[in-house]
């Protein structure tokens, strides 16, 4: 599912115009993303919890060449799937 997918799912269901529900989306999807800039944690109850962690830095091998290769320190953002989403997608099939 993309963006534009999500969308249309709310412009359909709330029926409102594609145009506002871009607006919502959008909206959404920026609010979360600042916060997991800040470094806030963010739970959506039946969904899950987005945070982010720290990746100290390493030295990793090239695969090819097995030379030592110096990675920085990063942060990535990870999901932590809900209880009721894990039950949900555990009771189909």
């Amino acid at each position: 599912m993309r963006k534009s997918d999500i969308t249309k799912e709310v412009a359909k269901r709330k029926g409102i115009t594609q145009r506002k529900a871009r607006a919502i989306v959008d909206l959404v999807f920026s609010t979360m993303a600042e916060a997991l800039t800040r470094g806030e944690k963010i739970e959506i109850r039946g969904l899950g919890t987005f945070k982010v962690k720290k990746k100290p830095s390493r030295f990793v091998k090239d695969p090819r060449t097995g030379a030592e290769i110096f990675v920085k320190e990063k942060f990535v953002p990870t999901f932590k799937m809900g209880k009721v989403m894990k039950n949900s997608l555990n009771s189909k099939g």
